[in-house]
């Protein structure tokens, strides 16, 4: 998205970051830490957090905890469903 008339067409359907994360997330197949996700988002590392811990309660993420590290990985349901966001996002750009 370059221009804000694709941007503000796209926030009227979802929530920018939590739906640009699952995307992300389905885009690398790789399993993802939450400071690299929040920088792909542009978002502080504390509010990727609460958006993660939202999408987890709805089943669309999973976390694997690593020692210290938690990785994140998407369900197959939160698979579906960034594909569906990429498929909308498409016909609103």
């Amino acid at each position: 998205m370059t221009d804000t008339k694709s941007k503000g067409n796209f926030d009227i359907f979802f929530r920018r970051k939590p739906a640009m994360m699952l995307v992300a997330l389905k885009r690398i197949a790789r399993v993802r830490y939450g400071s690299i996700l929040a920088k792909e988002v542009d978002c502080t590392y504390s509010h990727a957090v609460k958006i993660l811990q939202s999408l987890e309660r709805l089943g669309l993420v999973m976390f694997e905890k690593k020692g210290r590290i938690k990785l994140i990985r998407l369900t197959k349901k939160g698979q579906e469903v960034a594909e569906n966001i990429e498929n909308i996002k498409r016909l609103v750009d």
